[in-house]
This record gives C-alpha cells, sequence and structure tokens, in this order.
C-alpha cells in the first residue's frame, strides 16, 4: 500500500519541527525531523580534527538512529542519545556547514527515503519537495521574515545562562539561509508545485490549521 508524503521546507527558525511534529500527531502520521539528523552528524564531525578524517569515518563509525517516545522523536547516535546535545547555537551553524558536503546529504538521503516509504510522514527540512521527495502528495515551503525568526528564537532562549542577544541570533540566521541556499549540492528553495506560507505574521494555532485544510483539500485520508 502506498504511504502518504508531506513536505515541508523553509528556511531555519521557521517553526517547520514544532508545526510538523503537531500536524503529524493530529494525523496519527510520523514525523520526521531531518535537521535533527543532519545536527548530529554535525555532533559527531567534532570529534574529528579535519573534514578529511571526519568524512572518512562518516561511513562505518557513524550509527544513527530515530526512535519515537510516546510521539516524541529522539536521535541516538552511536547509542547515545543526543536529542539535547544538539540544539545548541555551535551545533545549529555547524550543521549549516555539513549539510552543505555531498557525502553527509548522500549518506542521509536512503534513510530519509527508507522511512517515507515505509510510513505516512511529515517530514521537514531544507530539500526535502526538491530532492528526497520530489513526488510527495502535498509540499509546503514555510518561511518567515529573518527578523521575526530571530525573535521567536530570542524569546526560547532568553533564560538561558549565556543566551546570545537578538542581534547575534538576527546575523546567525542570516548567515544561515546564506549558506543553505548557496550551497552547490541540494540548495534551500521552493519546490516548484510547493505551496507557499508566509507565518511572520501568523501564530503557531493558525499555520497549524491552514495545513490542516490544506491536507483535507488535496489528499484523501479516508
Amino acid at each position: 500500500m502506498k504511504t502518504i508524503n508531506i513536505a515541508i521546507d523553509g528556511p531555519a527558525g521557521a517553526g517547520k519541527s514544532s508545526i510538523a511534529r503537531e500536524v503529524a500527531s493530529e494525523l496519527g502520521f510520523v514525523y520526521v525531523d531531518t535537521g535533527a539528523l543532519y545536527r548530529a552528524i554535525a555532533l559527531f564531525s567534532t570529534e574529528y580534527a579535519s573534514r578529511r578524517e571526519f568524512l572518512n569515518a562518516l561511513e562505518d563509525d557513524c550509527h544513527l538512529e530515530m526512535k519515537y517516545f510516546g510521539g516524541t522523536q529522539c536521535i541516538f547516535l552511536n547509542g547515545d542519545n543526543v536529542t539535547d546535545k544538539i540544539r545548541t547555537p555551535e551545533i545549529s551553524m555547524k550543521a549549516s556547514e555539513v549539510s552543505a558536503l555531498p557525502e553527509v546529504r548522500e549518506f542521509l538521503l536512503e534513510t530519509q527515503k527508507d522511512i517515507a516509504r515505509e510510513y505516512n510522514v511529515i517530514m521537514d527540512g531544507r530539500d526535502i519537495g526538491t530532492v528526497v521527495l520530489p513526488d510527495a502528495d502535498l509540499k509546503i515551503y514555510l518561511t518567515a521574515s529573518a527578523e521575526e525568526r530571530a525573535s521567536r528564537r530570542y524569546l526560547e532562549l532568553e533564560d538561558k545562562p549565556d543566551a546570545p542577544s537578538y542581534e547575534q541570533l538576527l546575523e546567525e540566521i542570516k548567515q544561515r539561509d546564506y549558506n543553505d541556499m548557496h550551497r552547490a549540492v541540494s540548495p534551500l528553495k521552493q519546490a516548484k508545485d510547493a505551496v507557499l506560507i508566509d507565518s511572520t505574521t501568523m501564530g503557531f494555532h493558525e499555520v497549524c490549521e491552514e495545513i490542516l485544510d490544506l491536507i483535507e483539500e488535496r489528499l484523501d485520508l479516508e
């Protein structure tokens, strides 16, 4: 039986993960946060002194698992639950770097495709609709202004020790956007058949409802 695949792409901080997770929960689909996979590889890369050493070790020494506990996705790197370790600004920037490497994208491509073949999924990332799931049943490009994305991130982090400033977060988001959109392999871009949703002035539940309405309109989930 053919599975149903929904792709959500967009820049860093657009709310893809939280929105995709909520919509997947509503539908009883598997949520796949591909960014977490790249973050885990970024964490793995920090163990090596050079890019060459890291890439040489990738195939044989990097073992990733995606597990679900009560509907929550957890990422395991070589048996260690790194779900929290990969959510730092440093790893975010490192993930942007390693995701530009063809060897890394190839390493993860089949993993992502296999999950989509096995389950009804909502998968979010940078190149899901363009490369990973080009035949997805529905493609969405979710974005927001850089200023709004930086503001949201600042509110998430402001109470934490050593929280970065709004200006620092804005600069990091702009740099990551540039990196993601200008990489040679699978750059971030809106698929031609994707529906654009700009969430700059929208609330979380408003975006979720718009996506659920799109799914109801476009797909037969009976």
